[in-house]
């Protein structure tokens, strides 16, 4: 007998750092799919303010709380990690039109390139103007991120654009 199949969902980004606005779309694909992974895409070529291994710790400590999704890392292509990993979907939270346009032509090609299919989840009005970039820079300036970020991460940022 064949056993059921199970439904895998990538959540892909650089996640530098991870934002509460990444957290609801985490949540929200976590309770539609029987497992969720969020993968950190490697990027030599950025100069990012955490490492790979960093946001991959600050990802599990701020997801902890979601029994199924497992967190990752990658470099190449998305559709070469999902095939490795037997994931399906791939899931990307939208903010807005801009967003769209770029992710519509992201997901036709991981479509062409191996029929993985891509869910848009449109972000929460709470979150919908917020990026990792404007954190930083919110961040870098002093402002106040407490309530775009998880406390830890908050924390993280601080020691580090501080130090």
């Amino acid at each position: 007998m064949n056993e059921p199949r199970v439904l895998r969902a990538l959540c892909p980004g650089s996640f530098d750092p991870v934002t509460n606005g990444h957290l609801d779309v985490f949540t929200r694909a976590a309770a539609q799919f029987d497992e969720v992974v969020v993968a950190v895409f490697i990027n030599t070529a950025k100069a990012s303010l955490f490492t790979v291994e960093e946001r991959m710790e600050l990802l599990r400590e701020t997801t902890a709380h979601i029994p199924n999704l497992r967190v990752a890392s990658f470099h190449g292509l998305v559709v070469d990690f999902c095939r490795a990993n037997d994931v399906h979907v791939i899931v990307k939270g939208l903010r807005a039109v801009s967003d769209f346009d770029y992710e519509l032509q992201m997901a036709q090609a991981n479509y062409k390139l191996a029929e993985v299919e891509t869910f848009f989840v449109s972000t929460s009005p709470t979150y919908g103007y917020l990026s990792s970039s404007l954190v930083k820079e919110i961040a870098r300036h002093g402002g106040d991120i407490s309530g775009w970020v998880p406390p830890i991460v908050e924390s993280a940022i601080r020691e580090r654009v501080h130090a």
